[in-house]
């Protein structure tokens, strides 16, 4: 799931060596906190949020795949 957001949220930004996700385990979640630059939060959020509703979408569909519950923190 992690490697699943690095490469979405890095295919978006201009400033891909800035991107990092890290990931917290939280009794039966896993919560992945994605970290951009100042510059690039606007292209990864998107307008009205569209493009981080997006990623979490896909993102719910490759867990409920593994069956595993996740959620994506935009920081």
């Amino acid at each position: 799931m992690r490697e699943l957001i690095l490469d979405i949220a890095k295919a978006l930004v201009d400033n891909p060596e800035c991107v990092e996700v890290s990931e917290v385990k939280k009794d039966d979640e896993i919560i992945l906190k994605l970290t951009v630059s100042e510059d690039d939060m606007g292209k990864v959020i998107g307008k009205q949020g569209r493009i981080a509703k997006a990623i979490r979408t896909v993102l719910k569909s490759a867990s409920k795949r593994e069956g595993i519950k996740v959620s994506l923190e935009i920081v």
